[in-house]
C-alpha cells in the first residue's frame, strides 16, 4: 500500500460532456476527502422560462443541452399537458416515443463509439484506431448506427438537436410511408452491427462493483421512455410522479454547480444501468430473443452502464422498425390546448436517466415557476462516492497513481454525465 501522502492533478478531462473538476487527498494510504465540482456556468432556464407561454418553452428549454435536447423538449411538453389535463391522441403519443427511441440511438452510440470504446482497446481517442483490421471496421460501423439514428430523429421529429415537430398538444408533421420504409431499411441495416457491439462491451468492458447501492427509473410494460411511475431496485416499491419531490431530496453542494439529491438520505443512481436492472424484462421481443446478455442484470457493476446502453440500442432499433412496420402514420387534425391556472409534472427518461420537470402556469398558460431535475445531477453524489471507493481499494492494491488516475477517468465515464445539463468535469486535482 502507498503509505505515503500523494497528489494527482487531471487538468482536463475528456471524452465527457461539459466540464467539471475533481479533487481527491490521499494521506497515508487514506483516502480522506473527495469533491466532484461541476464548474460549468449557471444558465438559469428555471427562471428563463418565467413569464414565458407554454408553448414556447418546450423549444426554449431544449437548447439546455444539444446531445438530449428532445428529452428536455418532450418532459417539458409531458408536465404542461399534466397540468392542463390535456390527453394527446395514440399517434402522437407513439411517434413521440419514436422520437426518443432515435434520440437515445444516438446519444448512446456517440457515448459509447466516441468516448467509451477508446478505453476497451486502449487508445486516448478513436482517431487512433488502425487503418484496417477490427479496429477499423468497428468504427465504421459506429459511424453507421450513429447515423441511423440521426436519420430517425430527423425524418420523425424534423431535426436531430432542437426537433420542431413536438408540440404541447400534438405532433405538427407525420413521416411518409416512402420515409417509413427507407428508415426501416436503414434501421436493419445496422441492427447486427448494433448486437455486435452489445457482445464487445460484455466481453471487453471493466468491473467496478457496488453492491449497496439503489437504482432509479421510470417503468413500464413496453420499455419506452416515457414511464407512468417512478421505480427503485433494492427497496422495491414505485411512487407516482408527483410524489418525485417527497422522496427525492436536493441538497446544496457548496462546491459545485449542480445539487446533489438523496432517495430516503441515500445516494442513488440513474441511468441505462438502473432501467436495465428494473425493467429488463419489458424490452423488445426480438431483442430479447437474439441477446443473451440481459442475464446479466440486475447489475452492481458501474461499468455495465456501458453494456445496458449498448443494448437499449438494440431495443430502440428494434421498437422502432416495429412502429414503422405496424403504424400507419397520417396528418392529424391539430387540437386546441386550454390554458389554466394549474400545475404539472412531468417524468421520462432521457438518455442519462431519469429527467423530472414540475411547473406552474397562470390561467393565461404563462410559466410562474419552474423546477428541473437533470439526471447528471442525481448522480453527482454516488459518483464521488464511486471515486472515492475506487481510489481506496487501487491504493490498498498498491496501484500507482497514474493508473488510478486512468482508472478514475474511465469509471467516471461510464456514468456518461451531461455537466452542462446538471449545472444549477473533469479536472481532478489529488491532495
Amino acid at each position: 500500500m502507498h503509505a505515503e501522502d500523494f497528489d494527482i492533478n487531471i487538468e482536463d478531462m475528456s471524452k465527457i460532456e461539459g466540464h467539471a473538476s475533481l479533487e481527491l487527498k490521499v494521506r497515508k494510504g487514506e483516502v480522506q476527502d473527495v469533491k466532484l465540482k461541476v464548474f460549468e456556468n449557471r444558465r438559469f432556464f428555471e427562471f428563463a422560462v418565467r413569464g414565458k407561454n407554454y408553448a414556447a418553452v418546450p423549444q426554449l428549454v431544449s437548447r439546455i443541452c444539444g446531445t438530449c435536447s428532445a428529452a428536455h423538449l418532450m418532459c417539458s411538453i409531458k408536465c404542461i399537458e399534466h397540468a392542463f389535463g390535456f390527453q394527446p391522441t395514440e399517434q402522437t403519443k407513439l411517434l413521440r416515443d419514436l422520437t426518443l427511441y432515435g434520440v437515445n440511438i444516438r446519444d448512446h452510440a456517440m457515448h459509447l463509439f466516441l468516448f467509451v470504446l477508446p478505453d476497451l482497446f486502449g487508445k486516448d481517442s478513436v482517431l487512433q484506431f488502425a487503418d484496417s483490421g477490427l479496429e477499423h471496421r468497428l468504427l465504421h460501423r459506429a459511424l453507421a448506427i450513429k447515423q441511423a439514428g440521426n436519420t430517425l430523429s430527423a425524418e420523425v421529429a424534423g431535426r436531430t438537436v432542437h426537433p420542431p415537430f413536438p408540440a404541447v398538444g400534438n405532433f405538427l408533421h407525420v413521416p411518409s410511408k416512402e420515409k417509413a420504409k427507407s428508415l426501416i431499411v436503414e434501421l436493419k441495416g445496422v441492427r447486427e452491427s448494433a448486437i455486435e457491439f452489445v457482445h464487445l462491451f460484455a466481453e471487453k468492458d471493466f468491473v467496478f462493483e457496488m453492491p449497496d447501492i439503489d437504482f432509479v427509473a421510470n417503468v413500464n410494460e413496453n420499455y419506452s421512455y416515457i414511464g407512468d411511475g417512478i421505480c427503485t431496485h433494492s427497496k422495491g416499491f414505485c411512487i407516482p410522479e408527483h410524489g418525485f419531490e417527497r422522496f427525492f431530496k436536493e441538497s446544496v453542494v457548496p462546491y459545485s454547480q449542480a445539487s446533489g439529491f438523496s432517495f430516503q438520505g441515500t445516494p442513488y443512481m440513474v441511468g441505462a444501468l438502473a432501467r436495465m436492472n428494473i425493467n429488463c424484462t419489458s424490452l423488445n421481443r426480438r431483442t430479447r430473443e437474439d441477446l443473451t446478455e440481459d442475464n446479466l442484470f440486475p447489475s452492481f457493476n458501474i461499468y455495465h452502464n456501458n453494456l445496458a446502453q449498448a443494448i437499449e440500442i438494440v431495443h430502440c432499433i428494434d421498437s422502432s422498425i416495429d412502429l414503422l412496420e405496424n403504424c400507419d402514420f397520417r396528418q392529424e387534425p391539430i387540437l386546441k390546448v386550454e390554458p389554466k391556472e394549474s400545475e404539472g409534472v412531468g417524468v421520462m427518461e432521457a438518455p442519462r436517466g431519469t429527467l423530472y420537470y414540475h411547473g406552474k402556469l397562470d390561467a393565461k398558460g404563462n410559466f410562474t415557476y419552474a423546477n428541473l431535475v437533470i439526471p447528471t445531477a442525481q448522480n453527482q453524489v454516488l459518483m464521488e462516492k464511486a471515486v472515492g471507493r475506487l481510489v481506496q481499494q487501487r491504493v490498498t492494491e498498491d496501484k500507482k497513481p497514474k493508473q488510478i488516475q486512468k482508472e478514475v477517468e474511465t469509471l467516471i465515464r461510464a456514468f456518461d454525465p451531461c455537466m452542462s445539463c446538471a449545472t444549477h468535469f473533469l479536472k481532478v486535482k489529488w491532495k
